[in-house]
């Protein structure tokens, strides 16, 4: 059940970062406006975060590498959270947007954070990496 569950958690990790990545590319013009004003360079943080998540998504898929992705989404997560932030405190820029919706991402975030922790972890608590280096003769 237990594993299930991780499988679980790890199809949902998985399909808000290639959904969110890839939306980086092809809706770029949308996160633009969420990034903060005190953040330098909006367009190219929206590229750079996407291709992190595109890469964490990917790299939670690879057993050998599911919990340094699963790091790096995790640090990821927490670094992307100004711009909800911004919003949250902003409602007027984004009147498209309920401040329900707004107000709820952020407790969101937080369950995000928890099933990318839990569901990126080996059993036995191991990093993954440091085993498969082991079995290499490394």
């Amino acid at each position: 059940m237990k594993n299930k569950l991780k499988l679980a958690g790890l199809a949902i990790v998985f399909i808000w970062f290639a959904v969110g990545g890839v939306g980086h590319f092809i809706s770029a013009d949308i996160f633009v406006r969420i990034v903060p004003p005190y953040i330098p360079f909006p367009l190219a943080a929206v590229y750079v975060s996407g291709v992190f998540e595109l890469l964490g998504a990917i790299g939670i898929c690879l057993r050998r590498y599911r919990q340094w992705a699963g790091n790096g989404l995790f640090v990821l997560t927490i670094a992307v959270t100004p711009a909800n932030v911004y919003m949250w405190m902003n409602p007027h820029l984004f009147p498209e947007i309920s401040e329900t919706f707004l107000l709820v991402r952020l407790p969101v975030q937080v369950l995000l954070l928890a099933c990318i922790w839990w569901s990126t972890r080996s059993s036995d608590g191991k990093v993954r990496i440091e085993r498969a280096a082991k079995n290499n003769g490394e």
